[in-house]
């Protein structure tokens, strides 16, 4: 018994002594060994280099190097050569810049269909928005259609109206004897306002 009392105060005790941890802030940043980088900034670097890479440019001054270092070690004096003639020291340059012209092309492939990812994402969601507007301003249209269908029009109501005064004067000539037309057949009488 007397162990386990003292075994728990020992246990305690560490705890006490062992900083606590709190989630709601954030944690303390560790010493590393590696240096630190920023990767959108290496990512834009290979961009560039990539897009030089693709360039006519890049062919030209490729080939003049290629050509001036050649030449140089084919007729240059024996003393000043520096690669003779299986020019291993040009294959090897050569390997190298393509063993780093490779992963470049690759990350900046990378990156850019994450762009284009992101950019398909946007147009699926700019389509659906599209395409939900167009479907609701078809039925407001088809709405529209259906509320003109039982709109009067000027023709309509003048006929209606022609036709109630017709019987107005018919009744009214039987009593009188005599008929006046309001609205005469030839059209000589129009509306200032102009038809919609």
């Amino acid at each position: 018994m007397a162990d386990r009392a003292q075994e728990r105060d020992r246990e305690r005790e560490r705890e006490r002594t062992l900083p606590r941890i709190r989630l709601d802030q954030p944690r303390m940043r560790r010493a590393r060994l590696l240096p630190e980088y920023d990767p959108e900034a290496f990512g834009r670097l290979s961009e560039r280099i990539a897009r030089f890479l693709g360039t006519g440019r890049f062919l030209v001054w490729m080939t003049l190097t290629i050509l001036v270092w050649v030449l140089w070690n084919i007729f240059a004096p024996q003393a000043l050569k520096f690669d003779e003639y299986p020019f291993i020291f040009l294959t090897l340059a050569l390997s190298l810049q393509a063993s780093y012209a490779a992963p470049l092309i690759l990350l900046a492939q990378n990156r850019q269909d994450d762009r284009d990812r992101v950019n398909l994402e946007q147009d699926r969601k700019q389509n659906e928005r599209s395409i939900a507007d167009t479907e609701y301003l078809t039925r407001e249209i088809a709405a529209l259609r259906m509320g003109l269908g039982e709109v009067a029009t000027r023709d309509w109501m003048r006929s209606e109206l022609q036709d109630l005064l017709k019987e107005l004067e018919e009744r009214n000539g039987e009593r009188h004897g005599e008929r006046r037309d309001l609205f005469p057949p030839d059209g000589s009488r129009r509306s200032d306002v102009p038809d919609r």
